[in-house]
């Protein structure tokens, strides 16, 4: 990618958030093991005048023992050991700092990559698994007004390998007891720093390397993986083509195309309609169900109306085919906004479920450490200027939205309509 693609969404009022999708000319990240399948990692010592096999063994110390220590490697012959670590082995992250939450179940780490970019993961343990939420990028381009990492803005997409990278090193802390017992990474979200389909060569052959038996990859299940996305459309059709049942997250915020131009400004290129209907076609090509990711803001995208068209959308293309997780609002630093009361919540959930749509409130894991919902890093990001940012892009959202807080007068025919069409 040579130059950065910005794009400034339609608005009806005041200035237009620059969305980025491709980065910068930068240096590469060196080549490393998992960014090659196995074939590439075989023939590149092919050619090297290196047996091929030796690949193989490479990899599984990798992958199965989440071993990066060529001296450990007592099957590869003393005299290669330096040489194929520094072919396939380079390191990729360094720890920088960490934070623990949640009576020490929740782990947050700050990685600097090999030109000082930096990005964080979120391993949580639970009583039956540990689950990692890692980035895919340092920064994100989408610009949503919440999100203190939109508001950073974009700095790299990340490779292959370092989103791998990042899985490997909590699999081995998770396997040590950095959460107290020794507990096995079993589910990987990508839910960090970064929209996922804005790096989707990346993406799709890190999920790869996840659910590849070894040597390929670790031999994850594809339905422990959960791939999220702001609505880029056309990658979710491609994430469809792949096979790959991973789960779906569409982070929506709103059912209305009013509010959530706003919110989550990619929305003026791919609408609410067009972005559920991705979805659909991704449940009926996967059998997976869509998780419905919805952010309440208090007084803002948290009213029961609000609830009776989401649900709408949902049931005129089917039922049973998506997930609901509201998920109290983790303000960034500066937000002017807030999270929704709990009465609110409640309400907003039952009349989700008495539309007969599946609802979960989302476990706010790590809030207190800014390990939520897109928090990640802005202390390290020039805490200041992103608090700044944030409010100013916040107060230039509010300042529009008075329309969009009151409900529609036409409501019952919007939900008729919706009804109608189902």
């Amino acid at each position: 990618m040579n130059a950065e693609k910005q794009v400034r969404p339609r608005v009806e009022h005041g200035p237009r958030p620059t969305l980025s999708f491709e980065q910068r000319r930068r240096a590469k990240p060196p080549s490393h093991l998992a960014d090659l399948d196995r074939q590439q990692r075989r023939e590149k010592l092919r050619e090297l005048g290196i047996a091929p096999y030796r690949a193989d063994q490479l990899s599984v110390h990798y992958f199965d023992h989440l071993c990066v220590d060529p001296s450990a490697m007592s099957d590869i012959p003393t005299a290669q050991r330096e040489e194929l670590g520094a072919l396939l082995l380079p390191p990729l992250l360094e720890k920088v700092s960490e934070q623990r939450a949640d009576e020490g179940k929740t782990l947050k780490i700050l990685w600097r990559l090999f030109d000082g970019a930096v990005v964080e993961s979120v391993l949580m343990a639970y009583p039956d698994r540990a689950t990692l939420c890692l980035s895919s990028q340092a920064g994100c381009g989408m610009a949503c007004p919440f999100c203190a990492t939109g508001q950073a803005g974009l700095t790299r997409n990340l490779s292959t390998a370092e989103i791998v990278e990042q899985l490997r090193s909590n699999m081995q802390l998770a396997r040590e007891g950095a959460l107290g017992e020794p507990v096995r990474v079993s589910n990987v979200v990508f839910m960090g720093m970064g929209e996922p389909m804005a790096n989707y060569r990346a993406v799709r052959d890190a999920v790869h390397r996840m659910v590849d038996p070894s040597p390929e990859g670790f031999g994850l299940s594809a339905r422990h993986i959960t791939v999220s996305t702001v609505g880029l459309v056309p990658a979710i059709d491609q994430l469809a083509a792949e096979g790959i049942p991973v789960t779906l997250a569409v982070s929506l915020h709103a059912p209305d195309d009013g509010l959530r131009d706003d919110l989550i400004p990619v929305n003026s290129r791919f609408k609410v309609g067009e972005l559920l209907d991705a979805a659909y076609r991704y449940y009926r090509s996967t059998g997976r169900r869509v998780s419905i990711e919805y952010a309440l803001i208090k007084d803002m995208n948290d009213h029961a109306w609000r609830a009776e068209l989401l649900a709408a959308e949902l049931n005129r293309r089917g039922r049973g085919w998506a997930h609901v997780n509201p998920i109290p609002l983790n303000p960034t630093p500066g937000s002017i906004w807030t999270a929704s009361t709990k009465t609110a919540t409640r309400r907003f959930v039952d009349t989700l479920l008495a539309a007969g749509i599946s609802t979960t409130i989302r476990d706010t894991r790590g809030s207190d450490i800014d390990g939520a919902c897109g928090q990640l890093a802005a202390e390290v990001v020039d805490r200041d200027n992103v608090a700044r940012r944030a409010k100013q892009a916040q107060e230039k959202v509010d300042a529009r939205l008075a329309e969009h807080r009151e409900k529609p007068h036409d409501l019952a025919d919007q939900l008729a309509g919706r009804t109608s069409e189902a």
